[in-house]
C-alpha cells in the first residue's frame, strides 16, 4: 500500500506541494521520463552500450519505465568505518544482505564497493544492476584527511558485470584537481567499456565553515551555490548522473567574499534570479535551491539524484519523503538513500525505500 504523503509530511505538505517556482522555468529543463535515454542521452557522444545500460537501470525495480531512480548505496563500510556503519544492524557486514535489501526494496540498482559487489557478483549481477564505486575516503588514516584512494580498476568493475561505476571528487579540497583529472580518465575508460558514470559531487574544505559577525559559524558545504558549481564541474568530466546532497542553505560565495577575503567568481543574480534567495544568499525555498543544482547539471541533461542522509531513527521516514518530494518537484531524477534503510531491520529498510519510490510513482506530485 502506497504511503499517504500528506500524512507523512504533516505541516510541511502545503509548503512543498503548493509551491510554484519563479526561478528557472521547468520548461527549460530536461526532465526525467520514460523516454529520457531516447530524448536526451542519445544525443551525447556515449556509445550504444552506455545507452543500453542506462536504459536497463531505468527499466529496473518499482520505478521501471518512469525515468526516475531509487538506488541503495552501501559504501559506508569504508567511508564511515564498518563498525560504526553496521553496528545498528550487523547482518550488513555480509555483502549478500546488502544486495538482498536492494532487491527487496525494489531499487533500480545497488551501489557499493569493488569488494562488496565482487564477492557476490556471480550470484546477483544478472538480478539487479550493479553500480561499483571505485574510489573512497578511508577513515583509518590518522589524522583523517579529505583525499580519495582508488580501490579498483574499471576493468574489474566491467568483469564483475557492472552496468555503472561511481566515484567521489572532493571539490574545493587540496586534492581536488588531482581527483578531477584521475576520475575524468577513469570515466573515459568506463564509457569505452559501455558503463554509465555516476559522480558523488561533494565539497570539502574547512574554509567553507564561515564565522559571521555574530561569532557564530555557518556551514556552507551543502550551500546551493557551492554544490551547484561542484555539479557543473562534475558534468564537465562527463558524469552521466550526479549524486549531490540536498541544499541546506545558500550564499557560500557571498560568505567567502566578506571581510576582505576573495574567493571564486559570483553574481548576486545567482541568488535572486536563479535560486529565489536575497542578494546575500539568505532564504530561498528548498525546491528552488535544489533546482539551481539541476540547472548546473546542463539543465538536467545529467540527472540529479540527491542523498538520503544519515539515519536519525524515528524521523527517517518523514525526512526521506520530504527529500524525495523536494527532489521530484525541483526536476530531479530520484534518491540514493543508504543509512536510513540499512541501519534498521531489512523489512523496515525495504519499506522505507519503497516509501521513497511511492513519491516518484505519485502522479499528483508534479514538477513545480
Amino acid at each position: 500500500m502506497a504511503i499517504n504523503v500528506r500524512e507523512v509530511l504533516g505541516a510541511d505538505y502545503d509548503a512543498l506541494l503548493k509551491h510554484e517556482s519563479k526561478t528557472v522555468s521547468k520548461g527549460a529543463l530536461h526532465l526525467p521520463g520514460p523516454d529520457f535515454v531516447d530524448r536526451v542521452a542519445s544525443a551525447t557522444d556515449r556509445n550504444v552500450n552506455v545507452l543500453r545500460n542506462f536504459q536497463s537501470i531505468l527499466n529496473h525495480g518499482r520505478l521501471a519505465g518512469t525515468g526516475y531512480m531509487s538506488i541503495l548505496p552501501v559504501d559506508q563500510g569504508i567511508e564511515h568505518s564498518a563498525g560504526a556503519s553496521f553496528a545498528p544492524n550487523p547482518e550488513y557486514f555480509d555483502p549478500e544482505n546488502i544486495v538482498k535489501l536492494a532487491i527487496e526494496g525494489g531499487c533500480n540498482a545497488v551501489a557499493s564497493t569493488v569488494g562488496v559487489l565482487g564477492s557476490v557478483a556471480r550470484k546477483y549481477a544478472h538480478k539487479i544492476p550493479f553500480l561499483v564505486k571505485f574510489n573512497h575516503n578511508e577513515m583509518l588514516t590518522y589524522p583523517n584527511i579529505f583525499k580519495q584512494s582508488y580501490f579498483g580498476s574499471i576493468k574489474q568493475c566491467f568483469e564483475m558485470g557492472a552496468m555503472a561505476v561511481g566515484a567521489t571528487v572532493y571539490f574545493g579540497s587540496d586534492n581536488s584537481r588531482d581527483e578531477i583529472r584521475y576520475v575524468s580518465e577513469m570515466f573515459e575508460e568506463a564509457h569505452a567499456y559501455g558503463m554509465v558514470t555516476v559522480l558523488w559531487c561533494y565539497t570539502r574544505n574547512n574554509a567553507f565553515k564561515v564565522k559571521g559577525a555574530d561569532g557564530k559559524s555557518t556551514d556552507y558545504h551543502a550551500a546551493a551555490d557551492l554544490t551547484g558549481q561542484a555539479n557543473h564541474l562534475g558534468v564537465t568530466i562527463q558524469a552521466d548522473i550526479i549524486k549531490q546532497k540536498l541544499p541546506t542553505n545558500n550564499g557560500g560565495y557571498a560568505a567567502l567574499n566578506t571581510g576582505g577575503s576573495s574567493y571564486g567568481k559570483w553574481d548576486k543574480r545567482v541568488y535572486t534570479k536563479l535560486a529565489g534567495s536575497d542578494e546575500t544568499g539568505a532564504g530561498g525555498h528548498p525546491i528552488d535551491l535544489c533546482r539551481y543544482q539541476i540547472v548546473n547539471n546542463y539543465m538536467g541533461r545529467s540527472p540529479l539524484i540527491n542523498s538520503g542522509g544519515e539515519s536519525k531513527g524515528a524521523s527517517d521516514l518523514q525526512e526521506a519523503v520530504w527529500t524525495a518530494v523536494v527532489n521530484k518537484r525541483a526536476g530531479g531524477a530520484g534518491l540514493i538513500s543508504g543509512r536510513k534503510a540499512f541501519q534498521r531491520p531489512m523489512k523496515e529498510g525495504a519499506g522505507l525505500l519503497q516509501a521513497i519510490q511511492d513519491v516518484y510513482l505519485d502522479k499528483q506530485i508534479t514538477v513545480a
